[in-house]
């Protein structure tokens, strides 16, 4: 039954990372680093947040991209994560 999981998409990634996530605080957001270990490599994971109106918004990001090193996937979240400010700003929200 696992291997049912695993093959269409029910099953856990491998490994959640063991450190506190990278974190920046970028034009008044905060991007934080998530990578997770999938396949024996880091997958690029991150969350972008900002308080709204009194209220916390965030937009979670998975990208394709591995790294072998964990720190290596967290500095590219963290890119990504201003790239995301950059082109949509909050309308990352929407």
């Amino acid at each position: 039954m696992s291997f049912l999981k695993k093959l269409f998409g029910g099953g856990k990634s491998e490994e959640a990372s063991s450190k506190p996530g990278k974190q920046l605080e970028y034009k008044g957001f905060m991007i934080t680093a998530t990578p997770f270990k999938e396949g024996g490599q880091w997958q690029t994971c991150g969350t972008v947040t900002k308080i709204v109106d009194g209220q916390a918004k965030e937009h979670r990001f998975i990208r394709a991209d591995r790294f072998a090193d964990e720190d290596a996937a967290a500095d590219h979240a963290i890119m990504k994560g201003q790239q995301i400010i950059d082109q949509m700003g909050e309308r990352v929200f929407s």
